[in-house]
């Protein structure tokens, strides 16, 4: 059950690629400072950026921190993901990780000697892998939490069907469930049915809402802040947010952060976590997740959601 108050999430995904390690200790200090606890990563962490052509950058440089900072994995609770790391450099899709039960439990294997600890807080399966029976990557992920490898498992970018149907099958092997989803999901929207060009990205919808609420599961988003478009004239949404709904929702968010005197940034965060949703935020600097915590003090009335309802 999600039985916590919703919370922001440190996104490390650029740590050890785009984000200096010495930039990524200082990032990791001030949200721990702040009070920030849940660090998500995953194993395939940034093969697209890293010269190596394969992931592990940053699960790396979260190890580095926790062995630099004694006592810190008491405080933080981190979350990784199996599933894309390219098995041979430089070849992705191609030779992409899988989810085959072998596939798991090397994977996890290598992301806990990366991070040098003995436990994930949540273990998320990246994305599908319909090559594999789903009963084989439940149990897999079961046997990880019955090992006491990884407290709790979650699924990335799955559709609702196939969350329910491995509950299912979870229920039926006596093993820990899927209890959390990760998608993407921010208060702008792409025009309906228009694809992303993320192909692996797959979107919230009220559906996967809804099921959450019902079955009492975990919702993170990723792509929260839309890379900066909220509040950067330098970063524009892409050409798939080029709709009279958003120009109207953007006005709406002017206007509402200008009345509470924060950032559009911070008015976004808020209005996920009322929703029940624990906001991914990955930053470069300090200062951003200074901001983004901050978000944690601001709060909407329903007349300001009932804005940003009519306006979407």
């Amino acid at each position: 059950m999600h039985l916590t108050d919703p919370q922001i999430v440190l996104g490390t995904m650029d740590f050890g690629t785009r984000v200096a390690p010495e930039t990524a200790f200082a990032i990791l200090d001030s949200f721990v400072a702040g009070g920030g606890v849940w660090l998500d990563t995953a194993n395939c962490y940034s093969f697209w950026s890293d010269p190596s052509g394969v992931g592990g950058a940053s699960e790396r440089v979260l190890g580095d921190w926790l062995r630099a900072r004694p006592g810190m994995r008491e405080t933080v609770r981190i979350a990784t993901k199996v599933r894309h790391n390219p098995l041979v450099p430089h070849a992705w899709p191609e030779s992409a990780e899988g989810l085959a039960a072998s596939a798991v439990h090397a994977g996890v294997a290598q992301s806990l000697e990366r991070l040098g600890v003995d436990h994930v807080d949540l273990l998320w399966a990246h994305a599908e892998d319909r090559t594999v029976p789903l009963a084989e990557t439940v149990g897999a992920f079961g046997e990880l939490v019955t090992k006491g490898v990884a407290l709790r498992v979650g699924a990335a970018n799955h559709p609702t069907w196939r969350v329910e149907r491995a509950r299912s099958l979870a229920r039926e092997q006596g093993v820990e469930p899927w209890s959390a989803l990760q998608l993407r999901h921010s208060l702008v929207q792409p025009r309906p049915l228009t694809p992303l060009a993320e192909s692996a990205h797959r979107l919230l919808t009220p559906e996967d809402l809804d099921f959450a609420r019902s079955e009492g599961l975990a919702v993170w988003t990723y792509s929260s802040l839309m890379w900066g478009s909220y509040v950067r004239t330098d970063k524009t949404l892409p050409d798939i947010y080029d709709h009279p709904g958003t120009a109207r929702t953007l006005a709406v968010l002017a206007e509402i952060a200008d009345e509470l005197a924060v950032s559009p940034n911070q008015v976004v965060l808020a209005w996920l976590m009322q929703q029940g949703i624990d906001p991914l935020v990955g930053v470069s600097r300090v200062e951003q997740i200074e901001q983004a915590l901050g978000a944690r003090g601001v709060r909407l009335d329903e007349e300001h959601l009932a804005r940003f309802a009519a306006a979407r």
